[in-house]
């Protein structure tokens, strides 16, 4: 503390009086509430026309469109019975793999029931080159 340095002066604090313009930042919140309250009711205003126009709709945009309702879609069709349909597929895959038959006679290929097929793997082990 040296007396003869005289920045170090005991002086009152003060506050600056120029950093904030207060009547600045209150225009600028009501412009702002304004702003909002008028968009908020062109938002209402537009929902009110949708809404309106939603439910006065009464014919069809593409008369073309009411024939095509009528019609049924190409093929492959959807299931009539999917269970049905799915049991009698199981069923056929099942008496392919449960049933002996020729793949090529003059090759001598056979199929043979996948039960056995798997005992005679066990047996002999898979084919090795």
């Amino acid at each position: 503390m040296n007396p003869s340095n005289p920045s170090n002066s005991a002086q009152p604090s003060r506050h600056e009086q120029s950093d904030v313009n207060v009547s600045g930042v209150v225009v600028f919140a009501i412009v702002l509430v304004v702003v909002g309250v008028l968009i908020q009711g062109a938002v209402w205003v537009l929902y009110r026309e949708f809404v309106q126009s939603a439910s006065s709709s009464g014919a069809a945009e593409f008369p073309l469109a009411a024939d095509a309702m009528r019609r049924l879609p190409p093929e492959p069709r959807l299931q009539v019975d999917p269970r049905g349909d799915m049991a009698n597929l199981r069923r056929s895959q099942d008496e392919v793999l449960e049933s002996y038959a020729w793949i090529d006679r003059n090759a001598g290929i056979v199929r043979i029931p996948i039960d056995q097929a798997m005992k005679l793997i066990a047996e002999r082990g898979l084919p090795t080159r």
